[in-house]
């Protein structure tokens, strides 16, 4: 292990040593209750563990291939990934008209599919982006946060990276990623270098495209000729790129104009129907992730559509029009005929970005993107596929969007014996939580990370804090924050009685802090076998 991962390490174990006393109560508490409260079994040393769910299980796995019989292949997959869309935005979890920009499709996906109430992603687009195509948290691939203009990374992450797009692709599969990117846009890092047969999109985030020709938001730097000479030196790449698996990479439209970036997702949306139609009638199953550049500030409606919501603001605008586009998608599997034999997965990177506020979305919870509190990291997650989940089911049990990663190699029929066992793997198999009818999660802990921090971690409806971001004024949850650690315990809050994490009911109503302490030690052990990589952020 070298110096800077001894460092890593040992300000984990720093952060953990608090928790130890509460640990030694563990073993007493198991005892009086008859039974560990911790249901999950490690299968594999270098795997996270999952709770068991054998017949759950052997009846998806019937399913699956009486559906394979049925239809000749193995089934597509479409992630559709909204960026920094908040848990409260679509009207199915709360928002909606409600809120001055109805969601009616996604809603219908909802109704048709199941809705998850407790699905997580990382507080950051990076982080979250990285983790679903490698099942393993950013801080153990050292993807932690945004490489942006001006970064000298060490290390290209993505060398020695399994990514899911990869091991698809070995398996048979067509794919396709479409939209934002924002993982790395450096030769090596795009995401036709990483196992993508096709990219067509955009490398960074929709505020790094447009800050370069908004003179209104941004007039010292559009306006000011120097300034903005310096700026394009730096600048992340600016056209609509579209780009092959070894082989050429087409630079097209330039954003040139906030018109521009508000088409953005128009053409995007036309582009992965396009793909739909002609992947298709192909022999091979595809896998495509649509990522949209809204709701990502700075916002801008697309001036061919008129006005799509009651409210007309920017950010609700483009709510509106994440939801047309998100029907457009689903009619083009339907009309291709392959939507009963095809996976859908609705859900956002992060939750909102509060510090654009009012080109900001909405959540009930405390905190916002840049926080671990449930405002940050607890997102919309809407499962749906015709004939294979039931509709109208909803479920609270836990599910990590890295475990899109272990699903995805289920339905691919790639075994998790095909990973490397050097590295350590964080995704849990939830295709038969999916696909039950009475589906249970096997994710028994969802780990909270601020880049290189552990924050906390939640089992069933517990969470305990070790370190927390606050705001030092409002709403500014990442350019006027703070990480502090807790003090002499940690904040620990039940999220069914205190969902917004307002008051810790540790010493005074729960006998499970010492349990849900104790995982978070187990977990911040493996670091010590598996040490994080570093690439100079």
């Amino acid at each position: 292990m070298n110096s800077k991962n001894q460092a890593v390490y040992r300000a984990i174990l720093s952060t953990l040593a608090l928790m130890t006393v509460f640990a030694m109560f563990q073993i007493t508490i198991a005892g009086a209750c008859g039974q560990s409260f911790d249901r999950s079994v490690q299968t594999a040393r270098n795997f996270e563990p999952a709770i068991p769910r054998p017949e759950q299980d052997a009846a998806v796995a019937k399913k699956l291939v009486n559906l394979e019989k049925k239809t000749g292949k193995k089934p597509n997959i479409l992630w559709i990934i909204v960026d920094d869309m908040g848990y409260g935005d679509p009207g199915c979890y709360g928002g909606g008209a409600a809120i001055g920009a109805a969601t009616p499709n996604i809603d219908k996906l909802a109704r048709n599919g199941l809705k998850l109430t407790s699905c997580y992603s990382q507080h950051t687009c990076t982080p979250t982006r990285s983790a679903i195509l490698t099942g393993r948290l950013p801080v153990r691939t050292g993807l932690t946060r945004p490489i942006l203009a001006g970064d000298k990374v060490t290390k290209n992450p993505w060398a020695d990276e399994i990514s899911l797009p990869k091991l698809l692709g070995d398996a048979g599969y067509a794919t396709l990623l479409t939209g934002k990117w924002h993982i790395g846009e450096s030769e090596g890092m795009r995401p036709h270098d990483v196992g993508f047969d096709e990219f067509y999109g955009y490398y960074p985030a929709q505020k790094e495209l447009s800050q370069g020709v908004d003179g209104r938001r941004y007039p010292d730097l559009v306006h000011d000729s120097e300034k903005l000479a310096a700026f394009k030196e730096i600048a992340p790449a600016n056209h609509l790129t579209h780009g092959f698996k070894e082989g050429e990479t087409k630079l097209l439209a330039e954003i040139q104009s906030t018109e521009d970036m508000g088409r953005a997702d128009k053409e995007l949306a036309n582009y992965t129907i396009r793909r739909i139609k002609e992947l298709a009638v192909g022999d091979k199953p595809f896998f495509i992730e649509h990522c949209f550049m809204k709701v990502h500030a700075d916002n801008f409606p697309n001036p061919d559509l008129g006005f799509l919501s009651s409210s007309k603001y920017a950010y609700k605008e483009a709510i509106a029009e994440v939801d047309l586009h998100t029907g457009e998608l689903i009619k083009a599997l339907d009309e291709a005929g392959v939507l009963e034999n095809t996976l859908v997965f609705f859900t956002s990177d992060n939750g909102p970005q509060m510090d654009a506020w009012p080109d900001g979305g909405y959540t009930p919870f405390r905190g916002a993107k840049g926080t671990t509190f449930e405002g940050g990291c607890r997102v919309p997650g809407i499962a749906y596929w015709k004939g294979m989940i039931q509709p109208g089911h909803e479920s609270d049990e836990l599910f990590d969007l890295m475990d899109l990663f272990g699903t995805a190699l289920k339905l691919a029929g790639v075994s998790a014996d095909k990973l490397p066992d050097d590295r350590y793997y964080d995704f849990v198999d939830q295709t038969s939580f999916l696909l039950h009818d009475e589906g249970k999660s096997a994710r028994e802990a969802v780990y909270y990370w601020w880049g290189t921090e552990l924050m906390a971690c939640r089992m069933r409806e517990y969470k305990a804090h070790i370190k927390v971001v606050l705001p030092q004024s409002t709403h500014m949850h990442i350019d006027m924050s703070t990480i502090q650690n807790v003090g002499v315990a940690p904040w620990f809050f039940n999220l069914y009685l205190d969902p917004k994490e307002q008051l810790p009911v540790g010493h005074r109503r729960n006998a499970w802090l010492a349990t849900v302490t104790g995982k978070l030690k187990t977990h911040g052990a493996t670091f010590k076998k598996y040490p994080p990589k570093k690439i100079g952020l």
